[in-house]
C-alpha cells in the first residue's frame, strides 16, 4: 500500500512578507515530518557503532545549540522545510546545516557538547589534562593561530581554538565521523595526543549508562512566540557592534589619514573595489558565515569612507592586511555570539 503524500503547510505557500508576520509556534514544526529524524537516526547509528549506548535527544529549536547540563540538541527550526531555508538564505546569505553533509558535520561537534554533558567528562583530570579547564571564561578577544597543529579542524573559522569545550566537541565530531582517518590526516600533529584521548575515553564508555539523563527541552519551538521577522531583526542585530572602536582604530593601523597620506588612493573606493575578492576568500579560507563576511565588509568601508582614509601602502600589501584585519574583526564577533548554552 503505497503511502499518501504529506499535504504542504498552508504557509508555504505564503510570500516573504506574510510569512515573517508568523510566530515560530505557529509553523508547527517536528522532526518527522521535516526528514530531520533521519539525520538525527543516522547519528544515533554512528554512536551505536562506536559502542556508545547513549543518545542524545533532539529537538527543532530557533538556533543550534547544546545546552549546559542538558545532554541534548537542539536544530534550527529553518531546516525544517525548504521553504524556511530559503528565507534563511535571503536574511542571513546561507542557511548552517543546509544539505546532508554539513548537517551531520554539526550534529557530530554537538553530539560531543551532549556526550561530554551525559558522562560528566569535563570533571576528569584527564579531560582537563587533553583539553584545558571548561571553566575558563571565553576570552574577550579572540585571536586564533590558523597555522596551529595543537588543534583539530572540523566546522572552520579555527572553532576549536575558541574554548576547551569547542575544543572537545569538535575532536569528539572528528574522530566520531564513519571511516574517519583521523590516525593519518593528523600524524605528527600534537592534536593527535587529543584524539588518542577521545578514542581511549570513548571505549572505557562502551556499554556504560550515562551519568546524566536530563531529557529537558530548552527554549522549544512550541513556545516561541516571536515572529519570523522579530526573529530575523534580533539575529542580523546581533551581528551590530560598536564601530569606532571595533573599525575605526582598526582601520587607522592599514590606512593613513588624508592629512599624512594624502596622494594616496582613497581606501573607500579601494574597499569597493576589492570587496569580491576578499569575500571569496574569507568565506573559503576561513569558513565564515557569507552574511558576516559581507557586513563587515560593508560597515568597514562606509567608516573608511566617512574617515576620508587613504592607502599608505601598495595595495598587494593592503590587502593582506585587510585580510588579517577583517578577520579578527568577524572572530571577535563570533566570540561573542558562540553557543551561548555550551559551556
Amino acid at each position: 500500500m503505497k503511502r499518501k503524500p504529506r499535504r504542504e503547510p498552508a504557509w508555504t505557500r505564503l510570500d516573504d512578507e506574510a510569512l515573517l508576520d508568523m510566530r515560530l509556534c505557529d509553523l508547527r514544526l517536528s522532526l518527522r515530518s521535516s526528514g530531520l529524524d533521519h539525520a538525527v537516526h543516522r547519528l544515533y547509528e554512528e554512536l551505536r557503532e562506536k559502542g556508545i549506548r547513549f543518545r542524545p535527544h533532539v529537538w527543532i529549536s530557533e538556533e543550534w545549540f547544546s545546552p549546559d547540563g542538558t545532554p541534548g540538541i537542539a536544530i534550527p527550526f529553518y531546516l525544517a522545510h525548504p521553504r524556511l531555508q530559503r528565507l534563511e538564505r535571503r536574511f542571513m546569505h546561507e542557511a548552517e546545516g543546509g544539505n546532508g553533509k554539513w548537517l551531520m558535520r554539526i550534529l557530530r561537534h554537538e553530539a560531543g557538547h551532549a556526550i561530554d554533558t551525559a558522562f560528566a567528562l569535563r570533571r576528569r583530570k584527564t579531560w582537563r589534562q587533553a583539553f584545558g579547564k571548561a571553566s575558563r571564561r571565553y576570552p574577550s578577544r579572540y585571536f586564533p593561530r590558523p597555522g596551529s597543529r595543537r588543534f583539530v579542524l572540523h566546522l572552520g573559522h579555527w572553532y576549536a581554538q575558541s574554548h576547551p569545550t569547542e575544543d572537545f566537541a569538535e575532536t569528539f565530531a572528528v574522530w566520531l565521523a564513519p571511516r574517519s582517518r583521523w590516525r593519518s590526516q593528523y600524524a605528527g600533529w600534537p592534536a593527535l595526543a587529543k584524539l588518542e584521548y577521545v578514542d581511549r575515553t570513548m571505549r572505557d564508555l562502551e556499554g556504560r549508562r550515562a551519568v546524566c539523563l536530563n531529557r529537558d527541552v530548552v527554549e522549544p519551538l512550541t513556545e516561541n512566540t516571536r515572529t519570523l521577522r522579530e526573529h530575523y531583526r534580533r539575529k542580523q542585530r546581533r551581528y551590530e557592534i560598536d564601530t569606532a572602536r571595533t573599525y575605526d582604530r582598526r582601520l587607522l593601523r592599514v590606512f593613513g589619514t588624508v592629512e599624512t597620506h594624502s596622494r594616496g588612493a582613497n581606501a573607500g573606493r579601494f574597499l569597493r573595489e576589492v570587496q569580491p575578492q576578499l569575500k571569496r576568500l574569507l568565506v573559503r579560507r576561513a569558513r565564515m558565515h557569507p552574511y558576516l563576511v559581507s557586513h563587515v565588509l560593508r560597515t568597514a568601508t562606509q567608516r573608511a569612507r566617512r574617515m576620508n582614509l587613504r592607502l599608505k601602502h601598495s595595495q598587494r600589501n593592503t590587502k593582506r592586511e585587510l585580510v588579517v584585519m577583517l578577520e579578527r574583526i568577524m572572530l571577535d564577533t563570533l566570540l561573542r555570539d558562540r553557543e551561548n548554552y555550551a559551556l
